[in-house]
């Protein structure tokens, strides 16, 4: 019988994925898997359950919202592991998921796995850690990582909106200096992501034709501070209708990324704080992961 390791974060979301905890096996068995279940209890640890027991498994599953996808990643990354990996996604936004159009329905997301086929797709690394779709800077940022896991389970992607409402007042500009395959791009920035997904934060949106995620290129989103209501207007509008021909916003593909900003700048890697750095290197790996769907 194939071995399967069921990593669950019981808290993530609407908590789905432990309300239908048995389904979820009994789905798996009939697919001639013995699963092993691993439920996480504290930040890093299905880093730690996929370093500890990857090994030995066909396949692995990850049943949470993006940080718990991202640390099941993280853990494949650091053990150098080619198992295919499974999502059941059950978080408040599950930004990942959603560019795959990855079923919603818990119990359709494993059957879809159980008899899914490997592809391939691209992850980012930045410094030592790793992201699944999202390293992000700038206005709104520290919202992904600060709200409470409590409001985010109640409210979704409401919850952001009303964060972010909260942090208008505070919005400043960073001065940035970015290298995209040797073509540099310099000035103050107010928000910025480097991006495999057509969705972040359940909130901003790309058009699936911008983005191909095992193209082994990252999609790059600058916006600047708009000076009048005029440009406030124009950004809004450019953001809203995906048409990025807009004199605040810049849109470009890379595969290597060189960012120069202030240390004390924090960034986002899927939802998770990751501290700043003056010069921080990202690089895209392409075909890393191996996702069963």
């Amino acid at each position: 019988m194939k071995q399967l390791l069921l990593i669950l974060n019981p808290i993530s979301g609407t908590k789905k994925s432990t309300k239908n905890l048995a389904e979820i096996i009994s789905i798996f068995n009939r697919a001639d898997y013995d699963v092993h279940v691993y439920v996480t209890a504290c930040q890093g640890d299905a880093t730690l359950a996929v370093r500890r027991l990857g090994k030995e498994m066909d396949l692995i599953v990850c049943c949470g919202g993006d940080g718990t996808f991202n640390e099941t990643i993280t853990g494949l990354m650091q053990a150098n592991l080619k198992t295919p990996l499974g999502y059941i996604p059950s978080g408040s936004t599950n930004d990942f998921a959603t560019s795959l159009r990855l079923p919603t329905d818990v119990l359709k997301a494993a059957e879809s796995i159980a008899c899914g086929t490997d592809r391939l797709y691209d992850i980012g690394k930045i410094k030592d850690r790793y992201f699944s779709y999202v390293a992000s800077f700038g206005a709104f940022t520290k919202i992904s990582y600060s709200t409470p896991q409590n409001i985010k389970n109640v409210l979704g992607h409401m919850a952001y909106l009303l964060e972010g409402i909260q942090e208008l007042s505070k919005l400043q500009t960073v001065p940035i200096r970015l290298e995209l395959d040797g073509t540099v791009i310099e000035d103050e920035f107010l928000f910025g992501a480097i991006c495999n997904s057509t969705s972040i934060g359940g909130i901003l949106t790309f058009h699936p034709s911008l983005v191909d995620m095992s193209d082994g290129k990252f999609e790059i989103l600058l916006v600047r501070a708009p000076r009048s209501i005029q440009e406030l207007h124009e950004c809004i509008l450019a953001l809203r209708s995906q048409d990025y021909n807009c004199s605040m916003i810049t849109f470009r593909s890379a595969e290597t990324i060189t960012v120069h900003a202030p240390e004390s700048m924090p960034w986002s890697l899927d939802g998770e704080h990751d501290a700043g750095g003056d010069t921080i290197r990202i690089e895209n790996l392409h075909h890393a992961l191996y996702l069963r769907h």
